[in-house]
């Protein structure tokens, strides 16, 4: 079953982290398809800390459990390992940690032939990338190594959440894509130019091209069909379109929305 909106799903962006996932990994698939042979697409991926935002708390729904027991300050017997005799042991208190490291998945082409150089990285953005403080502030680090290691950078934003982190300052976003959704193309060739495709809500997702290396053609990365998989595979038929979409649209996309659902009768 497909989604009822014609391109992104805006109601996907509460279900990011499964999202991410799926998404990377298919588009590893996909390109894999059509790479030569001596390139490969790999799934990367880092320990990254997601910090709270100072002033909002973050995207992520996060559980935090403190496990206390029934008498603080008792003691229970324990067996001691290997049939050792029965010692006392305090019992202490078991606290969740407030920034447990979160795993931040990439996508990375490497040459095969030249020790697995970096090609090209395609970061699929996440709110951790662009909300708060210190999330921003960690992916523009990694987004300026990539450029100033010359490497292909293809940024993919399909969650709406926070600031702009793309590799162009956002005043220099032409109007007609500044749209809801957007990606942007770095090339290593070409550093004094960005490619910018807009992603309108009502419109399918775009084909783009992937750079390689100069003496390679551009491989297509067709993202709609990705989208399509991820809401397939991942039964989000079940999403109730009732509520609304977090964060909320303008009053022109939200009106489109609104009559869009209630054609479909899930309104």
């Amino acid at each position: 079953m497909r989604s009822p909106f014609p391109g992104m799903d805006p109601y996907l962006e509460r279900h990011w982290g499964d999202i991410h996932t799926s998404l990377i990994v298919y588009a590893r698939n996909q390109l894999n398809a059509q790479l030569p042979d001596d390139l490969q697409a790999r799934v990367e991926e880092s320990a990254g800390v997601e910090i709270e935002d100072r002033r909002a708390r973050t995207v992520y729904a996060d559980v935090r459990v403190v496990e206390q027991p029934d008498e603080p300050w008792a003691v229970r017997e324990t067996a001691a390992v290997a049939g050792a005799a029965a010692v006392a042991v305090a019992e202490p208190y078991v606290v969740m940690l407030e920034d447990e490291p979160r795993t931040q998945r990439r996508l990375e082409i490497v040459d095969t032939t030249d020790g697995g150089r970096v090609v090209t990285a395609i970061e699929v953005l996440s709110p951790a990338n662009k909300v708060g403080l210190d999330g921003p502030v960690a992916y523009r680090r990694k987004q300026r190594e990539y450029l100033e290691a010359q490497v292909n950078l293809v940024e993919i934003e399909l969650v709406r959440g926070g600031e702009c982190v793309l590799a162009i300052p956002e005043d220099r976003i032409p109007f007609a894509c500044r749209t809801p959704y957007r990606i942007c193309v770095r090339r290593a060739a070409t550093p004094e130019r960005a490619e910018i495709y807009a992603v309108p809500l009502r419109l399918p997702l775009p084909n783009i091209r992937i750079p390689l290396r100069p003496s390679d053609e551009d491989v297509v990365l067709r993202l709609q069909p990705l989208i399509d998989d991820c809401y397939r595979d991942g039964r989000y038929q079940r999403i109730d379109y009732r509520v609304e979409p977090v964060p909320r649209f303008g009053e022109e996309d939200a009106a489109w929305l609104d009559q869009l659902l209630r054609e479909k009768g899930l309104r």
